[in-house]
């Protein structure tokens, strides 16, 4: 295990409760017997998503006894994915992509705007509890870049302006908008359709 699970209160125990215990076995169910393990990543997410938005060791644990699998297997895909937290996380872990293409096209403008709200840096969780400001490699949304996930959300075509917005609705309490926040349809050109554009009979001949 890495340093981090010293640091932090770690629970004793953790159990699945009954509606994500069977989700847990729906996912195991879809693989061949002896192959239960290829579950593991399903089934820490489901860990995780209980635990507040982080995976205790005790929930590893349990996830690698629910798959017959040694505890450091578990371990080891917990701590390669950075889907998986191993430390709490605020109520909105806000991850900004910085890779490439969102920098390219401006994620510096939305790494400073998130600083400048939250007061915090990457990393960083603010005193209330409410965000964690995390920077995450490709999240595979580079057509609309600049962009960031917060929570299980994408917020795409960023810009100083349109991140403080989202910032300033979640700590209102308000569910932003997803997607595009320059009104781009899914990712069509910014400028809107070049081709395709006819709709009768014959169109695309």
């Amino acid at each position: 295990m890495t340093g981090s699970h010293q640091d932090i209160n770690q629970p004793e125990t953790f159990e699945f409760d009954a509606g994500n215990l069977e989700l847990a076995d729906s996912f195991i169910a879809k693989y061949p017997e002896g192959w239960q393990a290829s579950a593991v990543m399903p089934i820490l997410d489901l860990a995780q998503r209980q635990s507040g938005g982080w995976l205790p060791k005790a929930a590893m644990d349990t996830v690698a006894g629910m798959l017959d699998m040694p505890p450091i297997r578990v371990y080891e895909v917990a701590t390669f994915y950075t889907m998986y937290n191993l430390k709490p996380v605020g109520k909105h872990h806000v991850q900004v992509c910085t890779n490439l293409p969102c920098w390219l096209q401006g994620s510096d403008a939305v790494t400073g705007a998130c600083r400048k709200f939250l007061g915090i840096d990457f990393g960083m969780t603010t005193e209330d509890g409410m965000f964690t400001l995390s920077e995450v490699e490709c999240l595979g949304a580079c057509v609309n870049a600049p962009m960031m996930q917060i929570g299980d959300d994408y917020y795409e075509d960023l810009d100083s302006g349109s991140t403080e917005e989202i910032l300033e609705a979640l700590k209102a309490g308000e569910t932003p908008k997803p997607g595009s926040q320059t009104g781009r349809h899914t990712c069509e050109p910014a400028g809107g359709l070049t081709v395709l554009q006819e709709t009768g009979k014959g169109a695309g001949k």
